[in-house]
């Protein structure tokens, strides 16, 4: 199962919407094949593994497969059939599929027919590896990281916005990985003004590129935004301007209107429209204002957070408007899942509890 696992995490930053499997059969304790999901559209990882073998190999094998075999007929059959025709006597899954249409069909048609099966080995290592396509079959919204580059004494720009660059080269190729991986990047009109980004991946080598989602209330975004480049675009709005969207699709993006009653975009509205459309991982990269937003909605589950050995003391910008706390207990708690060091910067990946 570990190197299952293994196997998934190859399709890492190509998957998407389909979540990461990776599959390894077993015949008399040798490993007779192994296979994983690259694409969407393209082979399951079972059907990956079992196309490497002939009829009659796999007979009486074990199949060891990070995700439930699917039970229902999408762009590929169903790899619960694959796994019978195949003759093998037992399939061990780390984790139950989440997704409505599969969640426990797949083990049971395979019982059926006969076949043992087990569920649960390496389940929190399975789990882990596809937290955005759980996220999205069982809360209807992605999995939110939100980046930021921080000195030591919390600020991520000078008072008159300058940031490029907090952090070094290695920290920074460091969150282009993050990003190859993320379905969606996202951040604030007010981020595009003063930086211009991109927001695409340059600094890792990936066959895939996010959407880019900007927050933009009341439609100021510029369609000379470097953004905007290449399409695959979506611009969140609270008002609706028929021309300038017209304009802005003909720039490659597409405008959502989501007010909410004080007129901003309303962020959790926003957050299930990113998940009807298959992202299962965003990562921000905003400023202050939005990232607190976003933090005070509840729409934030994880936090990357870059920090580099220098101070620019207490004029520079924050890290998020969170409003004033008057109690400890207000403060929201987090729990530390990784830290290291990234050149001469510190990395720390804390979750909200």
């Amino acid at each position: 199962m570990a190197r299952a696992l293994q196997l998934a995490a190859l399709g890492m930053n190509t998957t998407s919407p389909n979540p990461r499997v990776g599959c390894v059969i077993v015949r008399n304790g040798t490993v007779i094949t192994e296979g994983w999901h690259e694409k969407a559209g393209g082979p399951h990882a079972e059907a990956a593994a079992l196309a490497k073998v002939g009829a009659g190999e796999t007979a009486d094998a074990i199949a060891y497969v990070t995700l439930e075999p699917c039970s229902h007929h999408g762009r590929t059959p169903p790899c619960a059939d694959a796994l019978i025709a195949a003759g093998v006597a037992r399939v061990v899954c780390a984790m139950q599929d989440p997704n409505p249409l599969v969640a426990g069909r797949g083990l049971a048609r395979l019982q059926a027919a006969g076949i043992e099966v087990a569920c649960g080995l390496l389940e929190n290592e399975a789990q882990e590896l596809n937290i955005g396509f759980i996220s999205r079959m069982t809360r209807g919204r992605p999995w939110v990281r939100l980046k930021v580059a921080t000195s030591l004494d919390g600020k991520t720009a000078l008072a008159n916005g300058r940031s490029q660059w907090i952090t070094g080269a290695d920290a920074r190729r460091d969150v282009h990985a993050w990003r190859a991986r993320s379905c969606a990047m996202l951040t604030g009109i007010g981020t595009v003004k003063d930086d211009n980004p991109r927001l695409n991946v340059r600094d890792v080598q990936t066959t895939r590129q996010p959407l880019r989602v900007v927050v933009d209330s009341r439609l100021e975004i510029s369609p000379d935004a470097a953004i905007l480049e290449n399409g695959n675009c979506l611009i969140a709005a609270a008002v609706n301007q028929p021309d300038k969207s017209v304009q802005l699709q003909a720039s490659g993006a597409d405008v959502i209107v989501l007010p909410n009653a004080q007129g901003k975009v309303d962020l959790p509205g926003l957050m299930l429209a990113l998940g009807q459309r298959g992202i299962n991982e965003v990562m921000v990269e905003a400023g202050f204002k939005l990232n607190g937003s976003l933090l005070r909605e509840g729409c934030v589950d994880e936090l990357l957070l870059y920090q580099a050995p220098m101070l620019l003391g207490d004029a520079a910008r924050g890290m998020a408007d969170i409003g004033e706390l008057v109690e400890l207990a207000q403060a929201q708690r987090l729990t530390v899942m990784e830290r290291r060091p990234v050149g001469a910067d510190f990395f720390l990946r804390a979750r909200f509890t």
